[in-house]
This record gives C-alpha cells, sequence and structure tokens, in this order.
C-alpha cells in the first residue's frame, strides 16, 4: 500500500507550514493547498498583515512549498467563503447577534468545502495548523482534544466538526508549544518562521464591522434609541451593526460612569444600556447543537463551558430542553453571555459538543 495522501491547508503563515513538514517527515505524501477567499484583488492586495485571506498568503505559502519540495496548488472557494461567512457575518448582525465567522469558516469552508474537493483528487485526509488533538475514543467518536499550546488552544473554533470531518483531519501541530512550532521552522529554514499571527477577522482588516456590512448590504443601516432596561430613552445610537453585548467604548453618553450594552433588540431598532452587573447572567439557551465526544445528551450532565474564544471555562449543567435547544446553567454567573457566539461544552479535556447562543 502506498504512502496516505493528505492535503494540508497552507495560510502562509507558521503553523500550516511548519504542519506540511511534520507530516512530510511522518511519511505522509504531502500536497500543499492556499484556498482562495477573498472577494476581489484590490482588498487582497491591501491585506499586508498576515491573515489566511490576502495575496501575500499564496506567495508565503508558496515559497514554503518549495522549500519543502511538495507541490502546491491555490483553489478557489470564493463563492463557498460569501455564502456560508461573509453573507452569514452580515446577516447576524442585521439581526443584532454576534457572529463567529471563523467557526463558520472552519465547519462549512475549510473542512467541508477543502475536505470534498481533497477526496476527489484522492487524498485520504486534510490537515491545518490548528492548536489542537483529534482522539479517537473508547466510546467510538471523534473528538477534538485541547491542545498543549499554553493560551493557544483553538478548540472552542473548530467545535462544530462532524465525525466524518474528524475522522480525515490530522492536526499534528497540537502536540506542540507556539514556541516549539517557530523554533522548527527556524531550524529548518522555513521563510515564515517569524511572520507574525493575524489577529483580527480576515476580511476585515480594518476592524470596521458596521462600514463593511454597509458596503457589502442593499439595508441602511438606521439610527435608533439608546433605551434602559425599561424603555426609557436616553440617546441616540449609530445603527445596532456598530455594538455588542458588554461594549463600553464608543457609545457616546454623558451618564456620569461607565455604562455598557446588556441587550440589543432587532426588531424595535433600540440598543439597550444598562451597568456592568447587569451584565452577569447564570444562564442561557443554545440551538444548532454538535456533539463531538458524547453522542447524544439523554439526562443532566456536568462539564465545563466556554462563552466565547478567550473565556477560561467555566462548570455548569447542561440540560436539553427541545429537539434542538440545551440550556446551560452555570455555578456562578457568567458575564457578557452574547446571542450569536458559540458555548462550547468541555470534559475530562475533550470537546463534548457546542451551540450557537440563542440567549
Amino acid at each position: 500500500m502506498g504512502k496516505k495522501k493528505v492535503v494540508v491547508g497552507m495560510s502562509g503563515g507558521v503553523d500550516s507550514s511548519v504542519a506540511a513538514y511534520l507530516l512530510k517527515e511522518q511519511g505522509y505524501e504531502v500536497i500543499g493547498v492556499t484556498m482562495q477567499i477573498w472577494q476581489d484583488e484590490e482588498n487582497a492586495v491591501q491585506e499586508e498583515n498576515g491573515g489566511c485571506c490576502g495575496l501575500s498568503a499564496v506567495e508565503d505559502a508558496r515559497r514554503v512549498a518549495r522549500a519543502l519540495d511538495i507541490p502546491y496548488y491555490v483553489m478557489n472557494f470564493k463563492k463557498e467563503f460569501k455564502e456560508n461567512v461573509i453573507d452569514y457575518f452580515i446577516q447576524e448582525y442585521l439581526e443584532g447577534r454576534t457572529p463567529n465567522p471563523c467557526i463558520a469558516c472552519n465547519r462549512y469552508v475549510k473542512w467541508e468545502s477543502l475536505l470534498q474537493r481533497s477526496m476527489e483528487i484522492g487524498a485520504d485526509y486534510i490537515a491545518t495548523g490548528h492548536y489542537a488533538k483529534i482522539a479517537h475514543l473508547d466510546n467510538g467518536r471523534y473528538a477534538l482534544e485541547v491542545s498543549e499550546a499554553t493560551g493557544k488552544d483553538q478548540t472552542y473554533a473548530l467545535y462544530n466538526l462532524t465525525q466524518y470531518q474528524l475522522s480525515h483531519t490530522l492536526m499534528p501541530v497540537g502536540a506542540y508549544e507556539k514556541e516549539e512550532i517557530r523554533k522548527i521552522a527556524e531550524k529548518i529554514g522555513l521563510p515564515v518562521a517569524h511572520k507574525k499571527d493575524s489577529q483580527e477577522i480576515c476580511f476585515v482588516p480594518d476592524k470596521d464591522y458596521a462600514g463593511f456590512i454597509e458596503t457589502n448590504t442593499q439595508k441602511k443601516i438606521r439610527e435608533g434609541n439608546y433605551v434602559l432596561e425599561d424603555g426609557t430613552v436616553i440617546g441616540r445610537h449609530k445603527g445596532i451593526t456598530h455594538y455588542t453585548i458588554g461594549q463600553r467604548k464608543g457609545l457616546n453618553l454623558a451618564m456620569g460612569h461607565p455604562v455598557f450594552v446588556t441587550k440589543i433588540r432587532p426588531e424595535t431598532n433600540e440598543v439597550v444600556i444598562g451597568e456592568n452587573e447587569d451584565l452577569f447572567k447564570r444562564e442561557l439557551i443554545c440551538d444548532h447543537i454538535n456533539f463531538m465526544a458524547m453522542e447524544d445528551l439523554r439526562e443532566d450532565r456536568r462539564v465545563t463551558a466556554k462563552i466565547r474564544y478567550n473565556h477560561k471555562g467555566a462548570p455548569c449543567t447542561i440540560t436539553r430542553v427541545s429537539e434542538d435547544q440545551i440550556k446551560v446553567l452555570f455555578d456562578e454567573p457568567q458575564r457578557a453571555i452574547t446571542p450569536g457566539q458559540a458555548v462550547v461544552f468541555y470534559e475530562n479535556g475533550y470537546v463534548a459538543g457546542g451551540g450557537s447562543i440563542i440567549g
């Protein structure tokens, strides 16, 4: 039997570059692929900071592939990216939620579309440079295991992957710390050894989400009222796409003390303002459930849940309330539970499952 073939999604960054190297060292037949997802050339040229969308990503990935002596291709996923990530991102903001486009991109573009196309060209696996590990558990299920990298674990953004996707995925970087990955890149002379990590949402490099939505939708983003919980009007806001739960800066309200966005009401175009303590809640409901380490939720279960990427995680009890809804009851109140974000359940270092917060 020949060597197993793996398509590595190469973003031009150090993590995916070292992933390709590690797999080649392990004896896989490695093919490098960069996913072309930027929507127009002009924006791509402007993008200089090492995101996974720009033309610079292609140049860097091509140089790495040459250094590793592996075949390299650019595959066009513009359509899939627009439909599953950009359109979703815009729609969520218009409905008063705060989306996580990286989660949508991982599930529907980096995995669903890339995996399908890779299988069509005879690959056995796809691989990425994510800081996570994949385990095949005793119950027969595949699950993500928390990465070795302190503070770099990326399992939260990958909770939505299916069993099929996980069974055809390799994540060699998850067994290392970030500094070790840079050292490997340095040792083998990769041109991206010291390239900085990309932080922002790749298709909005200037972080002006509201401006991006305004430009990319036919809808006029209307101003509306800032209100207190009881409906008292206290000022005017610029449009709900400018705000997220827990936001304090940029409100332009002279209240004499710090105040925060506590709710967004798209049906009345209102942004609710309150105190810091109003942001703490013990309970949330989530839908669009994806089970990973656990097959289903038939009775109450104790887990640790994360409500955003940089949340430490908190102990809670999860209860199924309907076919596609789970209630999460935290032991202690959590700050700024935000509709649109993911809640991810962890058990013994594995991702048990997760869903999308609806309230």
